[in-house]
């Protein structure tokens, strides 16, 4: 009930302000695909990727060669915990997806109890993904497991991400982006929030799926578009009403979800 009156207040202010209030309902959000909603900012609009990243390495150069040591280091980590939560960060549909970040920002995120935040995560998953398909589509680099046929942690998706550029990585991109505006719903819980958003990525190298350099490079991307999302109004009233909803959440003291121990297995150092 509580959590209900901060979400009417949160709206009021936005009313005040001008702003409609964001949509919590997926199915009032044009959907991309099945799955997928549309993001905040105009089709067309998004960070243009080609123009901010460099080339990706080529072969024989000292960034090819540290991306090609980063990857041998990682198949070590083949059914491993590490490679067990590289897996779980592959998944990017909801409710699934949601989680992702549960631990760190010590609050579950789910469509009933923070519909704002959890629709935060939605479609800032494709204005930060959608971002990466310009220098993805004009490099179209192969994957690191493609030269090899190595194992990866999610060979059901093995198909498709053949004929999907490695270079920047999208998943790094938007796992790095939800670090990012999370950071600002949660500032007090900043470190955990980063450390996350980094593991995010490398889980890409982990898995085998990316290059080093093509999650350092979807990081860029990422810090790109949470900085242009700050210019959509839209954005900003769901921002505010999801900081609101952190608020109510972050006081109900609960036990850890049994994948914060996977995750605190996997990320231990």
């Amino acid at each position: 009930m509580q959590i209900k009156v901060l979400i009417a207040l949160g709206a009021l202010s936005a009313l005040q302000l001008g702003c409609a209030v964001p949509p919590t309902d997926p199915s009032e959000v044009k959907a991309l695909r099945p799955g997928i909603l549309s993001g905040y900012m105009p089709a067309g609009s998004w960070v243009d990727s080609l123009a901010l990243l460099p080339p990706p390495p080529v072969s024989g150069s000292p960034g090819q060669m540290a991306d090609d040591a980063a990857y041998q280091a990682s198949r070590k980590l083949k059914d491993t915990a590490r490679w067990q939560l590289a897996e779980k960060d592959a998944v990017l549909m909801f409710p699934k997806a949601a989680e992702a970040f549960s631990c760190a920002l010590g609050i579950p995120v789910t469509q009933e109890g923070t519909p704002h935040l959890n629709m935060l995560l939605r479609r800032t998953l494709a204005d930060a993904g959608l971002a990466t398909y310009r220098a993805k589509d004009n490099y179209k680099r192969q994957r690191p497991f493609m030269a090899g046929n190595d194992a990866i942690c999610t060979p059901a998706e093995e198909a498709s991400l053949r004929k999907d550029g490695s270079y920047p990585s999208g998943h790094a991109a938007l796992g790095w982006a939800w670090g990012l505006v999370l950071t600002e719903v949660a500032p007090e819980r900043a470190n955990a929030l980063a450390q996350r958003a980094h593991a995010f990525g490398q889980s890409r190298v982990v898995c085998g799926v990316h290059w080093q350099s093509d999650v350092d490079a979807g990081r860029l991307v990422a810090s790109g578009v949470v900085a242009q999302l700050h210019s959509n109004a839209e954005f900003n009233s769901q921002l505010a009403l999801a900081r609101k909803e952190y608020e109510t959440e972050r006081g109900k003291v609960g036990s850890a979800p049994a994948s914060c121990a996977l995750e605190n297995q996997a990320l231990a150092r």
